[in-house]
């Protein structure tokens, strides 16, 4: 049977863990978290990022986060807890999913940068 888009966001949203802002700043405030904006450079370039976010694309996540991958990133660390971003949570959510096929068991999906942005969420506009 062949998936569908709705069939991915579910098996996602089921997966990964939704947290809300107040959570993930004390998480951040807590340290060993990695923190990832999958948004595309354009939307970063808009509206800045959370501070201290890392940028990766949706699109080179798994080049990334691969240990074996000549792309590999070494901020990604098995043992960090890894929150996730995007717009509105849907990338995020099927970005964790990905993360955890990849073996990092603790990622979290933090939705939506406007939500943190609007909450009072530390942002540092694009260089």
């Amino acid at each position: 049977m062949t998936a569908s888009l709705k069939d991915l966001m579910a098996a996602a949203n089921a997966s990964v863990p939704k947290i809300d802002r107040q959570e993930a700043a004390a998480m951040i405030a807590g340290g060993n978290v990695l923190v990832i904006d999958v948004r595309d450079g354009l939307e970063i370039q808009t509206t800045g990022k959370i501070k201290g976010a890392k940028h990766i694309a949706r699109g080179m996540l798994e080049f990334r986060a691969d240990p074996d991958s000549p792309y590999y990133d070494q901020a990604f660390d098995r043992d960090k807890t890894v929150l996730l971003y995007c717009a509105s949570g849907g990338r995020s959510a099927l970005a964790g999913k990905t993360l955890q096929d990849l073996g990092y068991k603790d990622v979290r999906n933090l939705g939506g940068f406007k939500e943190w942005a609007d909450g009072g969420g530390a942002v540092e506009k694009a260089a």
